[in-house]
C-alpha cells in the first residue's frame, strides 16, 4: 500500500481564511485560544495541500475551500469534497510550528504523528512504556535516549490514531518494535532530502487486542515523524512541490460528479 505525506510550517499558512469552508470557518471562530487556532489552521492547511496533490484538485485558495476536513465522532479527521465523503484516509499531527499529513487513497486504518526530540522526565518511560520498551530505553546510551523515547512515544500515538481512540486508550496497550534499531542515529544531520524514502526506517506496533500495525519513522530537523497502517505500507512518498508532475491520478469514478471534469492530468501550481 502507498502512503503519501506532506509537511508544512506556520509560515506557509496564508493570513486570510478564504481557503476554509464555511463549516471550518465557524469551527475556527469558536476557538478561544490563539495557539489552538494557529495549530488547527496549520493542520487544515497541510491536509488540504496534501489532498489537492493526491486527488489532482486545484490548489488556489478558493478551490481549497471545497476540501473540508471534519472531525468524526471518534475525533479522527474525515475528508469531504463539496459535501461528499471522499474515499481517502488521512491522519494529522503538529509540533513546534510544523504539521504533517499522511494520506492513503483508500479506506484503511492509518495514523501519523510528529514529535519534537527533547529530554523527558525520568519517570516518563515507566509511566507510558511497556516492560520491553523500558528495557530498550535502559539499554540505549544517554546520547541517543531522548530520540528513542520520542520515537517510541510517537509510534504509540500513530497506532492509537489508527485505532481511532487516541490517548483515550492506555499507551501500554500498544508496544513498539524497531525493526532496524541498530541504525538509530544520535543526531539528524546532515538533513535528508524529504523526497528520499531511504531516510525512513521500519517499525511495528502490536496492539494488545491482537491488531498489528506496520510503519515507518524518520528523524530530521529535531523532529520525529511516524506513520503506521494496518495494511503494511511501503516507505511514505513525499508530495513533491512540482508544478508539472501529477503524482497520484485518481480515476474519475472516485470523484464527486461536480469534480469529474478535473480527473484528467493537468499542470499543478507551485506551492
Amino acid at each position: 500500500m502507498d502512503v503519501y505525506w506532506l509537511e508544512q510550517n506556520e509560515s506557509d499558512v496564508p493570513a486570510e481564511n478564504h481557503w476554509l469552508s464555511p463549516g471550518e470557518t465557524r469551527c475556527l471562530t469558536g476557538m478561544r485560544f490563539a495557539k489552538r487556532r494557529t495549530d488547527w489552521r496549520l493542520g487544515r492547511w497541510t491536509a488540504k495541500r496534501a489532498l489537492a496533490a493526491c486527488l489532482q484538485l486545484p490548489a488556489d485558495l478558493p478551490a481549497l475551500a471545497n476540501i473540508e476536513i471534519r472531525a468524526a465522532s471518534s475525533g479522527a479527521p474525515e475528508v469531504f469534497l463539496r459535501n461528499q465523503r471522499a474515499p481517502v484516509t488521512i491522519s494529522l499531527s503538529h509540533s513546534a510550528g510544523a504539521a504533517i499529513c499522511a494520506v492513503a487513497l483508500s479506506a484503511t486504518s492509518l495514523g501519523c504523528d510528529l514529535e519534537t526530540v527533547e529530554p523527558r522526565i525520568a519517570t516518563f518511560a515507566a509511566d507510558y512504556f511497556t516492560a520491553n520498551e523500558q528495557t530498550l530505553v535502559e539499554q540505549t546510551c544517554a546520547q541517543v535516549r531522548p530520540l528513542l523515547v520520542t520515537l517510541l512515544w510517537s509510534a504509540k500515538e500513530s497506532a492509537l490514531k489508527a485505532l481511532n481512540t487516541g490517548l483515550r486508550l492506555d499507551t501500554n496497550s500498544v508496544e513498539v518494535s524497531l525493526l532496524d534499531a541498530s541504525l538509530l542515529p544520535a543526531d539528524d544531520s546532515p538533513q535528508p532530502n524529504p523526497a528520499s524514502t531511504r531516510a525512513w526506517r521500519s517499525l511495528q506496533v502490536r496492539y494488545s487486542g491482537g491488531q498489528v500495525f506496520s510503519g515507518w519513522w524518520r528523524h530530521a530537523n529535531h523532529l520525529v515523524r511516524t506513520v503506521v497502517s494496518a495494511e503494511p505500507p511501503r516507505a511514505p512518498i513525499f508530495l513533491a512541490d512540482s508544478p508539472r508532475v501529477i503524482l497520484f491520478p485518481l480515476s474519475a469514478h472516485h470523484l464527486p460528479v461536480a469534480d469529474r471534469h478535473h480527473s484528467r492530468i493537468r499542470t499543478m501550481p507551485n506551492w
